[in-house]
């Protein structure tokens, strides 16, 4: 008996040891609040200690923070691990939001929020209250840093690091994340104007890249901040890409309208552009794909309801020079 409660002790000092505490907040500004309330759904809810699962749309109520239009809560999950959430404005997942393109972690058409929790320093980890689905708190313009690091021969055990005049040239306070290729990209929220950066293959200011003079402003990397901005994935020490690598291209938009949209029947899909060929997928909101279809030389599409029950679908489009974007579409 004693050895199994030493066990389970020894367990619980191990979770805690590798444990951060981070406070998830939306600002719910200029919506029609749900009766049921607010909540936050991702696969950190089984980690956090929710039972029955991750993306529960109903476990994770948020508490409105005094006389404001912010709601929060506080979990305790494991540090130097990727997380993706989504705010609900209710209790069930066809009232999930709508997160922006620049917000997304774009990769395979995933349209999740992403967070990294990149430390186990005691304190609490906190992006801000982003707006309901907005790309940052109110007043701030999100910026997504991309470094692409394959010319680097060695990774730093501490990983990749970002630094610059809008948080005093910390290199050890904002490590990146990688979701492959190489390419090592955080999230952050400024106010508009100037900032200069730099990456760091470690924490320290010895391990900074050396920006080369034709792209450098004092020797860093400088950008002008007016509205939410996705940086390209510049190559560690140069002043342009590696290759052409993928995110860009995910990221690009196609000028195409999905209408009537709420839709209760048909659903056409409207192209403004020359391209010949599209290829069209639906998709439900867990990513399952409900159809997919192949239009040459056609400028209009219509996509029959069929047996679509009510909720919330994707109507992800590709090109044949690369293009990909998505657009959300509602059935009644």
């Amino acid at each position: 008996m004693n050895k199994i409660i030493v066990t389970i002790f020894l367990g619980l000092i191990v979770n805690f040891s590798f444990a951060k505490r981070v406070k998830f907040a939306v600002s719910m500004l200029g919506q029609d609040l749900s009766p049921n309330g607010i909540h936050v759904t991702g696969d950190f809810q089984t980690s956090a200690g929710y039972t029955g699962g991750n993306w529960q749309a109903d476990v994770t109520k948020m508490v409105k923070e005094l006389d404001t239009n912010i709601y929060s809560i506080i979990v305790d999950i494991p540090a130097f691990t990727k997380y993706e959430y989504k705010f609900v404005n209710g209790d069930k997942f066809y009232e999930v939001e709508f997160v922006p393109v620049e917000s997304r972690v774009g990769y395979n058409f995933n349209d999740n929020r992403w967070l990294f929790v990149d430390s186990l320093a005691n304190d609490t980890t906190f992006v801000g209250a982003i707006l309901f689905a907005g790309n940052a708190p109110a007043g701030l313009n999100l910026v997504r840093y991309m470094v692409d690091m394959q010319t680097v021969a060695t990774i730093a055990l501490n990983g990749v690091h970002l630094a610059g005049n809008f948080q005093s040239w910390s290199p050890n306070n904002i490590r990146l994340y990688s979701f492959g290729d190489s390419i090592y990209e955080i999230i952050s929220y400024v106010n508009i104007g100037d900032y200069e950066f730099k990456y760091y293959n470690g924490n320290t200011l010895a391990n900074s890249e050396i920006v080369p003079q034709s792209c450098a402003v004092n020797s860093n990397r400088e950008i002008h901040v007016s509205k939410d901005t996705v940086l390209s994935a510049v190559c560690f020490s140069k002043c342009s890409s590696c290759y052409n690598t993928g995110f860009e291209t995910v990221m690009s938009m196609i000028n195409y309208t999905v209408y009537p949209n709420p839709s209760s029947g048909f659903i056409t899909v409207n192209f403004h552009d020359n391209i010949i060929y599209h290829h069209i997928t639906l998709t439900d909101v867990t990513g399952k794909e409900i159809g997919n279809y192949d239009i040459y030389n056609d400028t209009n599409f219509k996509i029959e309801k069929q047996a679509l029950s009510k909720g919330i679908y994707f109507v992800n489009v590709f090109t044949g020079n690369g293009l990909r974007s998505s657009q959300k579409l509602v059935v009644n």
